[in-house]
């Protein structure tokens, strides 16, 4: 397979990732960068909702036919992959099946700012997504904490707060924030979205850097996580996306979708939540280490995703849709 490496050169000196290093940097010489935590909440929120409206206004042009069969197919990659994740993790024999659930469950779900950041590399390479994208979003973010924590929980002799633990996961502020964007961006008239697209859609990529200035700070600051359970972890961490990734990739081709939505489809596979997964798993698999899973998804995949993993999923989509 020939790479074309300028693509990964590009997105390395992307302000996104560069802010993101230093962030990340600046936490490990134990310097205070954080962005304050309503700031980071309001970010955080700002995200979904924009997100959501977006992929909302796009979906106005797509029909049920054309989405039907993408929807499917997310919602078994989404059941598949936590189930792939707990098996890879058999390999590290320090870790219990509570933890191997927690971590399945993150890695099953997605992260928002990955695929925020797949969508500008896409956008500035001109490269096409569908319009349902966001759709995909959503709907891989609830089966793989699902089958996550059931697959955590077999070996438990406490039963699971599966009541409490589905609230969380649906009514979650991902969840919701991108369901009732989607909604409003779907039904609201042109005029009204092209008011709200200055604010909503035009600073996305402005706010996403600050975004990243704090998750890398919180990426160098969780590092020593990693080192309590050794190279396995971080190797884990850093091949599980490229296997999930191609397989993401590999579906979206056989159905039929474009360049980019294969590319994105890919990302989302690849992608590990540290949003939505840390707060369901913290009441579905309370005996968990939680830590360890939010420090592997933030700490070693989300980086890894940013400055590699975005362009080599595009290569793995160029060398399939040939």
């Amino acid at each position: 397979m020939n790479i074309d490496w300028s693509l990964a050169t590009t997105n390395l000196t992307s302000i996104a990732v560069l802010i993101f290093i230093f962030g990340f940097f600046a936490a490990r010489i134990n310097s205070d960068v954080r962005i304050p935590e309503p700031v980071y909440q309001f970010i955080s929120f700002y995200l979904l909702l924009g997100i959501g409206l977006k992929g909302g206004h796009s979906l106005k042009t797509a029909s049920v036919n054309e989405i039907a069969l993408p929807a499917i197919t997310t919602l078994l990659l989404g059941s598949l992959i936590p189930i792939a994740a707990f098996i890879f993790l058999k390999s590290i024999r320090s870790l219990s099946d509570t933890d191997r659930g927690a971590i399945a469950a993150h890695y099953g779900s997605t992260s928002l700012v990955t695929f925020s950041a797949a969508l500008i590399f896409l956008e500035n390479h001109i490269i096409d997504v569908e319009g349902y994208a966001t759709a995909l979003l959503t709907l891989m973010e609830i089966p793989g904490i699902i089958v996550g924590i059931f697959l955590g929980s077999r070996s438990l002799k406490s039963h699971v707060a599966w009541t409490k633990t589905f609230h969380e996961i649906i009514t979650g502020k991902t969840v919701m924030l991108l369901i009732f964007g989607l909604i409003a961006g779907l039904i609201t008239t042109e005029a009204s979205y092209e008011k709200s697209k200055p604010l909503f859609i035009d600073l996305q990529s402005g706010l996403l850097v600050l975004f990243l200035l704090h998750l890398g700070y919180l990426a160098g600051s969780q590092w020593h996580e990693i080192k309590h359970v050794g190279p396995k972890m971080a190797i884990f961490a850093l091949s599980f996306p490229v296997f999930a990734g191609f397989v993401g990739v590999a579906a979206a081709t056989a159905i039929g979708m474009s360049l980019g939505g294969a590319t994105i489809l890919g990302v989302l596979c690849a992608s590990a939540s540290y949003i939505a997964a840390p707060a369901a798993v913290s009441i579905g698999l309370p005996q968990a280490n939680g830590a360890l899973a939010l420090s592997s998804s933030i700490g070693v995949t989300f980086p890894f995703n940013l400055i590699i993993g975005i362009p080599l999923y595009l290569e793995f989509a160029k060398l399939l849709t040939k």
